[in-house]
């Protein structure tokens, strides 16, 4: 048993590596995918950049959103939507 006593500090950092950094990391990863994925024509978004628009086609990999008053149409990678806009965020 004396053999094992040295790997008990490195495995007990080990696990408050996986529980503090890594699990809560994977779990916002999960969310923003499933967010991203769940885009569909109608809600509005902020791109990575700052961009705010409406979805008005959604394909695959790609979002074609209308932005400004002139409602010019930007075709965006699906994994360049930061986050959507909730009606409670305009208010």
């Amino acid at each position: 048993m004396p053999q094992f006593g040295g790997l008990i500090i490195p495995l007990g950092f080990l696990a408050i590596f996986y529980f503090l950094i890594i699990r809560p990391q994977q779990k916002k990863e999960k969310k923003v995918k499933e967010m991203r994925n769940n885009i569909k024509v109608g809600d509005e978004i902020i791109t990575i950049g700052g961009i705010y628009g409406k979805v008005i086609k959604a394909k695959e990999d790609v979002v074609t959103i209308e932005v400004g008053a002139d409602k010019t149409k930007l075709v965006i990678a699906r994994w360049a939507i930061g986050n959507t806009v909730s009606k409670t965020d305009e208010e």
